[in-house]
């Protein structure tokens, strides 16, 4: 099931699984939503949105480009345990982003009147451009795109991040509540969660907020020439993987329950998640979730809950010429390939079909790729009903954005 919105300046695309009887013959349907150029020169020259979609399993996937805000968004949410989780974050969370960036200009201007002078700003986070403080008749998105070329400020850089990470917070805590409000006559909520990752394109920053394993790659021209005299590409991993694999992660959960002599059990979060950060898994948060379980589906000895964090990480990128793509996937592509070869698959594609779609050819690619590992050829892992496939790949979802040389972005291609 594909829906989209076109409402005047402001285009949404999201993303849910067909059902059954709708499926295509290899889990493929495409959609394209034309997008007209903006207005603005800063952001989002005459940008194709194409998503190729079928049996997506929990994965979720939003494409947003705002010419209001002049702002590109995506994000994969890549759901365990049940779909429910995934779908509330694809169904709230962009808008809170854009409820909190406005809320972040309201605060801004309170200050501005109290404050006459940047000393006297204190600790605040404040995005307003240095000469245009006074001028508070654009929201924060609106004003930095009317003026692309100026440098923006550290702190409008910070009050970005700030609005992502306030928003998820708000989307937790909503969830939260649902699930238990609603415990008693489904249970199965409390164990129902999503990765979350969600790339914002605004002027020249990239900005990535991530939580769990799934992972945003920056395709960029390397300043040292091949044999041939050619720049290369080199993959720049903007995110962080949130799993017990990652020693920085094991050390932090180990740290945070001194109490707790098994925190890991069996290489996962009290034997039961890989991923030590994610959105919902009430279970592993509150004892009163955890409760709700019966019998071996209740975790044993929650000591000193929350065990999954809701803290993401957070990064801001500023885009250079030298920068050609990006690649947003969730780890299901990661465990076929590597960094590397996923920006050379996409970088290869792009030169030869430069109208193409390099998301639906990673996926391609990776269905190949799984048939081999599996020892079967591809129509024989086609034919494998979809449910049982996750035995030979899990579900997949990806994004390529095609960044421009002059302009922020000229073109995104997503495919589930």
């Amino acid at each position: 099931m594909l829906s989209s919105s076109l409402q005047s300046s402001l285009s949404n695309l999201s993303c849910s699984p067909s059902s059954p009887s709708d499926l295509p013959e290899y889990d493929t349907c495409v959609s394209k939503l034309m997008i007209a150029p903006c207005r603005s020169e800063g952001i989002l020259n005459g940008m194709e949105v194409q998503v190729a979609g079928g049996a997506a399993g929990e994965d979720r996937v939003q494409a947003v480009c705002s010419e209001e805000h002049g702002l590109l968004f995506c994000a994969i949410y890549d759901g365990f345990n049940g779909r429910d989780a995934a779908d509330f974050l694809a169904g709230t969370l962009y808008e809170s982003v854009m409820f909190y960036s406005n809320l972040f200009e309201w605060e801004s201007k309170i200050d501005a009147t109290r404050a006459p002078d940047d000393s006297d700003f204190g600790g605040h986070l404040q995005y307003i451009f240095e000469d245009e403080r006074k001028d508070s008749a654009a929201n924060s998105f609106a004003k930095a795109s009317l003026h692309p070329e100026r440098e923006i400020s550290s702190s409008f850089q910070h009050a970005v991040l700030d609005s992502l990470q306030r928003a998820l917070n708000q989307a937790e805590n909503d969830f939260l509540h649902m699930v238990e409000q609603e415990m008693e006559d489904r249970p199965d909520l409390v164990s129902v969660g999503s990765c979350v990752l969600l790339v914002l394109l605004h002027g020249n920053n990239l900005y990535t907020l991530n939580l769990g394993d799934s992972r945003a790659v920056l395709a960029t021209y390397d300043e040292v020439n091949d044999l041939s005299g050619h720049k290369r590409l080199k993959a720049i991993q903007l995110t962080e993987s949130h799993t017990v694999e990652n020693e920085d992660e094991k050390t932090r959960l180990l740290s945070e329950h001194p109490d707790d002599p098994m925190p890991i059990v069996a290489g996962k979060v009290k034997g039961k998640l890989k991923v030590t950060r994610a959105f919902g898994v009430g279970y592993l948060k509150k004892k009163n979730l955890n409760d709700a379980l019966m019998g071996i589906l209740r975790v044993r000895n929650l000591i000193s809950p929350p065990y999954v964090s809701t803290q993401p990480s957070l990064n801001v990128h500023r885009i250079t010429k030298s920068d050609h793509f990006v690649i947003v996937a969730s780890d299901g592509l990661f465990d076929f390939f590597t960094n590397e070869e996923t920006v050379d698959l996409v970088s290869c594609y792009i030169v030869s079909n430069p109208s193409g779609d390099p998301a639906k050819f990673l996926l391609e690619h990776l269905v190949e790729r799984a048939a081999e590992c599996a020892g079967f050829s591809l129509e024989e892992l086609m034919n494998v009903p979809a449910g049982r496939r996750r035995k030979y790949h899990d579900d997949v979802t990806v994004i390529v954005i095609i960044l421009g040389t002059n302009k922020r972005a000229s073109k995104a291609s997503t495919c589930v």
